[in-house]
């Protein structure tokens, strides 16, 4: 064993002398560090308040610079209070991730000698002014036309990230160049919620409902993440640097006893949770529920549901502050979809549905499913979208991650289906009667909704309507929809953005059928939505897939049926522009066909790059870890053999056998090092982003692939104590 590895074990194997520090935030510290609606009603004069709630109500089409400039002092006083000496405009460029930067509330009054002021004006407060070539934009802002601007969101509160020394006051923004296009991931989002809202409304009136005047997303993301310690996270070159390990043998033990599900958490494990759930309470971001995964060193954090748009900022807030956290307790966080090689990935399942501001979930049954119109009319419509668009909502979780995770026998598969559950998919083959024609089999409804026990003392429940189907990719679950196929480190709103539109389009197709049907209708109006969603099913029936994703016959299926498998991003990519998705996104004003270019082609670029560098690491590795200790172990096991000749001891043809076994996978290794080194050359020079991403899939990915299967097999061959960085044993079960 190296001696790196060997101070590492050693290091975690003594005794701890922690402070047995608590973290139990009461419920009066929920948002503490919030300026939500609470503080603002205490901190702004009467009618400014009531002038920026009318505002995010959409009853003011405006905020006054007056009202803006009262705001931006009654916030900063707020955030110093709170010791915060600065602040910045908090967006979320193309990277998918955060970006900020800090400026002090510091001025000089020229006026009066150049006496320093604590100043934020209300033109700070809504606008700032990044340089917008230095972001990804796909060619959109270039070093010479780099002017690009952050622009105040009031729909999510300010908040403040504290430090020791004090904090920092964060201003969510969105993020658009010069000339107006959208560069960042949040303003498709909003403008989606803007297309739903306009459809669901409309629906609405058809549907009688003359009270809700605006719809909206929610969205409540189920977080998935490895901890793995830092004594071994920081020796491994790939994890430092690309957040999965590019090689790693399976350990003897991997996940097949299902004992880390929901199992008891690790004392260390569990201090971090508390910590970083107590530090969410005070950001407002409502964690609920904390577990075990199923692989070892995976763990869950949920979030109660909130609006969609405030709902991705708080998950994008919530990965900076389990990273921190982590850190602090000597662990590393990984989010990526794919850390280590046969064993569980992970994702991040976007429960989603749509809500009014009347209080309504429309894609809640009830007690009463089939005499629900609204919940038919609008099941039908996300039915109709998600197969429609399949292609749309498969590009939205795509990425290098995404790829090493999708249809690997613990994730949905990557072909987009609907599952509905027994009650729900009864319902709607009811709806279509005769007009659908389908051989799926007819769901098994249960007969007894009561949960009965034969043990004695057991408290009896009701059940729910339908079972799970951890295999959708999009599945109902009593009253949401689960996209189940988000990947951990994407940023939410790119899916929920898809989502919206597509089912925005649908929910309008369904209220102008039904607003036209009705003119001329003689029967109820519960007939009349049977009637119209009964052909919409019909058509869009072939996507709603109740059995195994992950089976063959699946992938079959699906090909009859027509529905898109699209295997890998650039695959996926290369359906991002198809017409009828360039007409969707411009029909509904939420991406123009020039920034859906910016986006595929930042996508596009950002795949390419990180297969590259997940290859580049590879190859470092190789050649400056594992084959130096793969040439060790040969010149001992040569040396063992003449030493057994020179003693005139008859070598047994197994210790042969071993060394010829080692000398042709050390040749085979460094065939695909220049192999790969080759590949990553040849990618490199391709100019067409298209071209570059299929070559990193088809090139790269395929050499780097072959390359690791030796080196993995190499590990469990040479001797323990030669091999160079931690092992799968050691980072995900020595704590």
């Amino acid at each position: 064993m190296s001696s790196a590895r060997t101070a590492a074990k050693d290091f975690l194997a003594k005794p701890r002398t922690e402070v047995d520090e608590h973290y139990d935030v009461p419920a009066e510290a929920f948002g503490e560090y919030v300026f939500n609606e609470a503080k603002m009603r205490i901190k702004l004069p009467g009618n400014v308040y009531k002038n920026v709630l009318n505002f995010l109500k959409g009853t003011e089409p405006s905020i006054s610079e007056k009202d803006a400039d009262t705001f931006a002092n009654a916030l900063k006083e707020w955030a110093i209070e709170l010791g915060c000496t600065h602040f910045t405009h908090w967006f979320q460029p193309l990277t998918g991730l955060t970006a900020e930067k800090h400026d002090s509330f510091l001025d000089m009054d020229r006026k009066s000698g150049n006496r320093p002021l604590m100043e934020l004006s209300g033109e700070l407060l809504i606008r700032g002014e990044p340089d917008a070539s230095s972001f990804p934009s796909g060619g959109r802002r270039e070093t010479h036309e780099a002017r690009g601007y952050t622009s105040w969101d009031p729909s999510t509160p300010a908040f403040i990230k504290k430090t020791p020394q004090g904090g920092t006051l964060c201003i969510p923004t969105v993020f658009t160049s010069w000339t107006g296009e959208a560069l960042d991931m949040k303003t498709p989002m909003k403008r989606s919620d803007d297309a739903l809202s306009k459809a669901t409304v409309h629906l609405l009136r058809v549907l009688g409902d003359s009270e809700s005047t605006m719809a909206y997303s929610t969205l409540g993301p189920e977080q998935e993440y490895f901890l793995v310690d830092r004594v071994f996270a920081n020796q491994r070159e790939d994890i430092v640097l690309t957040g999965r390990t590019v090689q790693g043998a399976l350990p003897g033990k991997r996940q097949e006893l299902c004992d880390h599900y929901f199992g008891p958490l690790n004392p260390r494990i569990q201090k971090v949770m508390e910590e970083f759930e107590a530090e969410l309470w005070k950001l407002g971001i409502p964690v609920r529920t904390r577990h075990n995964e199923v692989a070892p060193g995976q763990h869950e954090v949920a979030p109660v549901f909130d609006r969609a748009s405030v709902a991705s900022d708080h998950n994008m807030l919530q990965m900076d502050v389990m990273r921190t956290i982590a850190s602090k307790h000597g662990f590393h966080c990984l989010f990526h979809e794919k850390p280590f090689a046969g064993l569980n990935g992970t994702g991040k399942h976007n429960n989603w549905s749509i809500a009014t501001d009347t209080g309504k979930n429309l894609l809640s049954p009830g007690k009463d499913p089939r005499n629900n119109a609204e919940f038919i009319a609008f099941c039908t419509a996300v039915i109709a979208a998600v197969d429609e668009y399949a292609d749309l909502l498969r590009c939205s979780i795509a990425n290098s991650g995404n790829d090493h995770r999708l249809g690997a026998n613990e994730a949905p598969p990557a072909i987009i289906s609907v599952f509905l559950g027994a009650e729900v998919d009864t319902l709607v083959r009811d709806v279509a009667g005769s007009a659908l024609t389908t051989d799926a089999p007819k769901p098994q409804l249960i007969s007894q909704r009561t949960m009965k026990f034969t043990a004695k003392d057991l408290v009896s429940f009701h059940r729910d309507t339908g079972d799970r189907n951890r295999t959708s990719p999009f599945a109902f679950t009593g009253n949401r929809f689960e996209f189940r196929a988000v990947g951990s480190s994407q940023n939410c709103s790119t899916p929920v953005a898809v989502l919206n539109t597509a089912v925005a389009d649908k929910v309008e197709l369904v209220a102008t059928l039904l607003e036209e049907k009705l003119k001329s209708h003689q029967g109820t109006l519960n007939e009349a939505v049977d009637e119209v969603c009964r052909e919409v099913i019909a058509q869009h029936y072939r996507v709603v897939f109740n059995g195994d994703g992950y089976s063959a016959e699946w992938v079959k299926k699906a090909e009859s049926l027509g529905l898109p498998n699209l295997k890998d991003t650039p695959r996926a990519l290369a359906r991002w522009m198809d017409e009828k998705n360039v007409a969707l996104f411009e029909k509904w004003n939420v991406l123009s066909k020039a920034e859906m270019e910016d986006r595929r082609n930042v996508w596009l670029e950002k795949y390419a790059a990180e297969v590259t560098i997940e290859a580049r690491v590879l190859s470092n590795m190789t050649r400056t870890q594992v084959l130096p200790a793969a040439l060790k172990h040969q010149t001992t096991l040569a040396a063992s053999i003449a030493a057994l000749k020179g003693a005139g001891v008859e070598v047994p043809v197994e210790q042969t056998e071993a060394l010829k076994e080692l000398s042709t996978k050390i040749a085979s290794m460094m065939k695909l090092l220049d192999a790969l080194d080759e590949a990553i050359a040849e990618v490199a020079e391709e100019d067409d982003l298209i071209d570059r991403a299929a070559a990193a899939a088809d090139q790269i990915k395929a050499t780097a692939d072959n390359l690791r299967t030796v080196c993995d097999s190499l590990e469990e061959q040479i001797d323990d104590s030669l091999w160079p960085m931690p092992k799968y044993s050691e980072m995900l079960f020595i704590k």
